[in-house]
C-alpha cells in the first residue's frame, strides 16, 4: 500500500503546478483546482486518517467552495473599476482604417495590418499592398481581414 504522506505530496505539487499554468494563463481558472489540491494535500500529511473515511468528501466540499469563493473575490479585485473587457465582433472591423505592418498579397493572409492597436491577419483581393500603407477593410473572413489601399 503507499504511504499517506507520498499521495499528500503528490497532490500538493500537482496544485502547485496547476497554480503556476495558471499564473501564466490568468483566466483559465485552474486556481480552484489548484488551490483545493494544496489544502487537501496539507489535510493529508497533517491528518493521515481522514482519507480512510468519509468525511474527505464533505471536507472536499467545503474546500471547493471557499476556493471558489476566494479566487472568484480574487478575479474580481484584478479587474479595475468601470473597466469593460472590448469585444471586437469583425462586422465591426468593415470600414475600418490601419497600417499595413507586413505586406499584405493578394490571397494569403500572411499579410499583417494594425486596426485601433490590434494587430490582425489581412489579405487583399487584387494588389500586393507594402508595409506602412494606409488601409481601409472591406471585409473580414474568419479571423482575417480584407483590405484595400487608402487613397
Amino acid at each position: 500500500m503507499i504511504d499517506i504522506s507520498v499521495i499528500g505530496w503528490t497532490i500538493i505539487a500537482i496544485g502547485l503546478i496547476l497554480l503556476l499554468i495558471e499564473a501564466y494563463n490568468p483566466g483559465f481558472f485552474l486556481a480552484v483546482p489548484g488551490t483545493t489540491l494544496i489544502i487537501l494535500g496539507i489535510i493529508a500529511l497533517l491528518f493521515p486518517g481522514i482519507f480512510q473515511s468519509s468525511m474527505i468528501i464533505i471536507i472536499g466540499i467545503i474546500i471547493v467552495i471557499v476556493s471558489s469563493a476566494i479566487s472568484i473575490w480574487i478575479y474580481s479585485h484584478l479587474t479595475p473599476e468601470g473597466v469593460v473587457p472590448i469585444t471586437i465582433s469583425r462586422d465591426s472591423l468593415t470600414g475600418k482604417t490601419g497600417i499595413v505592418r507586413e505586406t499584405v498579397i493578394p490571397d494569403s493572409i500572411s499579410g499583417k495590418v494594425e486596426i485601433d492597436n490590434v494587430e490582425w491577419s489581412a489579405k487583399s483581393r487584387e494588389n500586393i499592398i507594402e508595409k506602412g500603407k494606409k488601409v481601409r477593410v472591406i471585409s473580414s473572413e474568419g479571423v482575417h481581414v480584407i483590405v484595400e489601399e487608402e487613397n
